[in-house]
């Protein structure tokens, strides 16, 4: 019992000590930057499939930005049954800046969303200094583009990208979704991500402003496009290239509701088991690890005695601790720290899903489609 309360003790003092200071939400893009002296022209790209719900506010926020160099939206409808084009294309009346294509099915070997974006690059063309790759489900502040393009000119960037504000409303997301984030940051370190010498590289596909020669320099979208988390294969690609960044932000908002808890463990499924490699063992290490650090701290605090009840005790607040940042971005109580052993334990259970969702031909599932590799 004391191995056990040690292993879990040490494994969150790690994190908080020597992982990047992740776990203190510093990394955002609220630092001011100088304006360049010229500004690039830029073309936004948004895929989007039966997106009826939160296209019109989505592209609202596109035509409002307040850029001053030269912007074009396309907007790539790819087989929508529930009149998404025409919603965008009404929210854009009076505007030059939209574009709608219709999207043409993908090959084998593509996803749909890597599809669609490949489409609208097509559609872009040489003109844009930068391409912002972008969902039909994030809407932007209208100074969203001029400081993503400030940054990338003044650093450098190959690519810049903002992780969205998610939906936080309802007890299911107010429970799951802070923690989402948090994990995101565990597994990507922001600060480590952005250091040009570490290997580490990473992206929030909701947000993705990418230099368009060194995407072209990189082998273009084609490079990945089987990938299932293609956003975190979007920053190792362009990682290759040039300096990275990613943010927090609230510049940025996913309009979309993720509602109760099937949803979010729909959500937290399509990818985990690609977060592993599709990899068995992977996943035998990850259903014994997640226990060791959420599960085993809340028995020994509850039941241990002596030095495995103190292990348990300290384990289990230093988690709380190291949910407290995010739940202050997020505007959520404190107290949903005490929670951290179950929330874990929620997205293991959505892990093993995930896992029996590929093996049985259903992984990545979005849209009707099933994308994971294999499947």
């Amino acid at each position: 019992m004391m191995l056990v309360a040690l292993l879990s003790l040490l494994i969150w003092i790690g994190l908080l000590a020597f992982r990047d200071q992740f776990w203190l939400a510093r990394d955002t893009d609220e630092a001011p930057v100088p304006d360049p002296a010229q500004w690039p022209a830029v073309t936004a790209i948004i895929p989007a499939r039966d997106e009826a719900e939160v296209i019109g506010r989505a592209i609202a926020s596109h035509v409002a930005q307040d850029y001053p160099g030269t912007f074009r939206i396309v907007l790539v409808d790819d087989g929508s049954s529930d009149g998404t084009a025409a919603i965008a294309q009404g929210t854009a009346q009076g505007s030059d800046r939209l574009t709608v294509i219709a999207g043409t099915p993908p090959p084998s070997g593509w996803t749909g969303k890597l599809w669609a974006m490949r489409n609208g690059v097509e559609r872009a063309g040489d003109a844009p200094h930068y391409l912002w790759f972008t969902d039909a489900d994030i809407a932007h502040a209208p100074d969203t583009l001029r400081s993503l393009v400030a940054r990338s000119e003044c650093d450098g960037l190959v690519l810049n990208s903002l992780m969205a504000e998610l939906r936080c409303d309802s007890l299911a997301e107010k429970a799951m979704i802070p923690a989402f984030v948090l994990f995101f940051q565990m597994l990507y370190p922001f600060r480590l991500v952005n250091r040009p010498q570490a290997k580490l590289a990473a992206a929030a596909g909701g947000c993705m402003l990418v230099r368009r020669e060194a995407l072209a320099k990189a082998g273009g979208l084609a490079v990945i496009a089987d990938a299932i988390i293609d956003d975190c294969a979007m920053g190792e690609t362009m990682k290759r290239q040039g300096p990275i960044r990613l943010s927090l932000t609230r510049r940025s908002v996913s309009l979309r509701p993720y509602g109760g808890w099937g949803e979010i463990v729909a959500m937290i499924s399509r990818s985990a088991y690609a977060q592993l490699g599709y990899s068995p063992w992977m996943l035998a290490g990850t259903m014994i690890g997640l226990p060791l650090m959420f599960v085993a701290p809340v028995w020994l605090a509850l039941f241990g005695y002596g030095g495995a009840w103190l292990c348990g005790v300290l384990a289990w607040a230093a988690m709380a601790v190291c949910y407290q940042p995010m739940l202050r971005f997020y505007r959520q109580s404190p107290f949903w720290g005490l929670a951290m052993p179950a929330i874990g334990m929620v997205y293991a259970a959505a892990t093993c899903l995930s896992a029996w969702q590929h093996w049985q031909g259903r992984g990545g599932m979005w849209k009707g489609r099933a994308q994971a590799r294999g499947t």
